[in-house]
């Protein structure tokens, strides 16, 4: 069976593979922030802190709100009837709403190091009056990932549940940091600062790191053959 996810010496080749210092920034701070590919894109440079060694990260989501036309009282997917006048629904009001979230988060020296050579070499472009760090659109961005793993002749990634396989990615990448994390430090204070580093609001979203990366079961397993179970002795039940 194939690999369920990138290894760091992975993504080194993947780095190595890139044309273009853009692209190999891409693929860097994808790793090495563990951060969304849409994050990536939309950072600008005064969301950079060279001197401190952070990165700012906001994380835009949508979220369709449903309402009764009569009273406009919250409605669920599944309400028929309104919960506020008892009326029949039969079409909601849709309104989209959307959250900023923000999280400012550590970068290593070398990955500064890269950011310092890009932006010193004019890499940064102008877009509604701001520099932006990449101009790029999402679907080049997958595209640069996919073509980078095709020429460093990395084998497609295996889902652990389903068995089906699937490119290498920006979101591998993500996937590739959290899991190298959670078998650097498992701990509970590991997986809350992964949490807060990922930006997930809730841990149960990070702890499945914890199961991709084997380690969660390595120790149940191991702690079935401590003590008397070591030596044959299993409990009857």
């Amino acid at each position: 069976m194939g690999k369920a996810y990138l290894e760091p010496g992975d993504v080194a080749k993947l780095e190595d593979a890139a044309q273009y210092l853009r692209d190999r920034l891409l693929i860097r701070l994808l790793f090495h922030l563990g951060c969304r590919v849409s994050e990536a894109l939309a950072l600008r440079l005064k969301d950079i802190d060279i001197r401190r060694g952070t990165v700012t990260i906001e994380h835009l989501k949508s979220r369709i709100l449903l309402s009764c036309p009569g009273c406009s009282a919250r409605l669920g997917k599944g309400h028929r009837f309104c919960p506020g006048c008892g009326q029949g629904v039969e079409k909601a009001v849709a309104q989209e709403k959307e959250h900023h979230r923000y999280r400012t988060i550590p970068v290593d020296e070398l990955t500064l190091s890269l950011l310092k050579e890009y932006i010193g070499r004019g890499g940064a472009v102008e877009r509604n009056g701001e520099k932006q760090l990449f101009d790029l659109r999402r679907n080049r961005a997958w595209q640069i990932v996919k073509e980078c793993a095709e020429r460093a002749r990395l084998p497609r990634l295996v889902n652990a549940e389903s068995g089906k396989t699937h490119n290498v990615s920006p979101h591998r990448l993500r996937d590739a940091f959290a899991v190298n994390a959670v078998k650097a430090d498992d701990s509970g204070d590991g997986l809350r600062l992964l949490q807060e580093h990922l930006g997930h609001r809730s841990i149960v979203t990070t702890m499945k790191y914890r199961k991709v990366s084997g380690e969660e079961q390595k120790e149940w397993y191991r702690k079935l053959w401590q003590g008397g179970q070591a030596n044959g002795q299993i409990c009857q039940s």
